[in-house]
């Protein structure tokens, strides 16, 4: 046994021994749980994909005269302005506003690409209207802004990291545009969005050191998990190994944004669906015990994903049974004697980059470790909104 305040010590003292999740994957063949235990202080991980429910706080400074916002739009993206006097939250996946739309790229931009111009320096175009009130007599207000020029600026996501997800499939007979990207007619493609064993959460499955509170790698800089995200479904199939079999737990991240790198947060675009943001997002497992070992040495012919039918237009989409991982990164897959091409949506690259740069700020003492101060919740339900009866939800969308 070993406690996180030992390995913080050794982080400091640079005599940490790290290993990426692949690292420990690909040596625990010739080592026992135990042997790694000693040898072994932290095990990193990453992913690099898009995320959906994420988003950026902002707080822009008080105006002379002072302004309530009441609408406000950054490069024609609509924020929400309905708390504080100055302050924003801006959606990755609010698109730019109809009146904004000059050209076809404008219409390509959205939430996301805004907070990523933001994160690298750019200057942002501010439009607003006020609310006017004897304190806040300012009607409008127009301005540029960039990071420097703002107080707060940090990323608020409700729901980062997924563990585990779909893989969709489009079995009727004409393309669909969806947040997995295009979708070809009779099982043309299928488009998985989990990158499989090195994905933070698929080796801590029962969520025994990630807690509230846990230090994490977030867009390039430093995050902390902030609880349990969004549609949070722990109580999820699982396979022996306690992997689940589709869509389970999530986390809420938050970070300061001043402090992330362009190469990490990109604004993106999924044709006729609509803007996002993909996010480079790395967790770092302390080696606390055995047990740690064993659930961080699962590979990718051991984890699972349901294969959803999105030509069904429900909640409750029919699937084609379940596929490995390991599986789908050979590029195809077999569904009804029928061969289909595969893509990853998650970057599996810069997924393995994210757990080496993590790797390399403990292994220069730049990134401590820290205890959760609470457990994220396991005994969440998923529950559906309808009027007309339930069913079985594997998606949790």
């Amino acid at each position: 046994m070993k406690t996180i305040a030992e390995i913080n010590e050794k982080i400091q003292a640079r005599r940490a021994v790290v290993w990426t999740a692949e690292e420990l994957k690909a040596r625990v063949a010739d080592r026992s749980p135990a042997e790694i235990v000693r040898e072994v202080d932290v095990v990193t991980t990453g992913t690099f994909e898009p995320v959906e429910s994420s988003g950026a706080i902002l707080n822009i400074g008080h105006t002379d005269p002072p302004i309530k916002l009441r609408q406000c739009w950054l490069d024609g993206v609509p924020a929400y302005s309905g708390f504080g006097a100055v302050d924003l939250y801006l959606g990755s996946t609010e698109p730019v506003d109809a009146s904004d739309m000059e050209d076809a790229q404008a219409q390509m931009r959205g939430g996301g690409h805004v907070i990523a111009d933001l994160i690298a320096g750019k200057s942002i175009a501010l439009r607003a209207l006020g609310h006017v009130t004897d304190c806040y007599p300012r009607a409008s207000f127009e301005t540029t802004i960039d990071r420097d020029q703002i107080n707060q600026f940090y990323l608020f996501n409700p729901r980062s990291l997924y563990q585990n997800f779909i893989v969709g499939v489009n079995a009727g007979d004409r393309p669909l545009y969806t947040y997995l990207g295009p979708l070809q007619p009779q099982l043309g493609n299928a488009v998985y969005a989990c990158p499989g064993a090195i994905s933070p959460l698929l080796n801590d499955p029962e969520l025994n050191v990630i807690g509230i509170g846990t230090r994490v790698f977030l867009g390039g800089g430093i995050g902390y998990v902030t609880g349990e995200g969004t549609q949070h479904f722990p109580l999820q199939k699982r396979l022996p190994n306690q992997t689940p079999i589709g869509p389970a737990a999530t986390l809420a991240l938050s970070g300061d944004a001043k402090q992330m790198n362009p190469e990490w947060v990109r604004g993106c675009y999924f044709h006729n669906y609509g803007p996002s943001l993909m996010l480079g997002m790395g967790v770092p497992l302390p080696v606390l015990n055995e047990e740690v070992v064993r659930r961080c040495a699962v590979r990718d012919d051991e984890i699972v994903a349901p294969v959803m039918d999105f030509s069904i237009p429900r909640r409750v989409r029919p699937t084609f049974g379940l596929v490995s991982y390991a599986q789908l990164k050979t590029g195809k897959m077999t569904i009804e004697g029928q061969t289909v091409r595969v893509a990853p949506l998650a970057s599996i690259a810069r997924s393995r980059l994210v757990a080496e740069e993590l790797k390399g700020w403990i292994e220069a003492g730049e990134f401590l470790l820290t205890e959760p101060v609470a457990s994220i919740p396991r005994d969440r339900a998923f529950m559906p909104q309808d009027s007309w009866g339930a069913g079985s939800d594997l998606t949790g969308l």
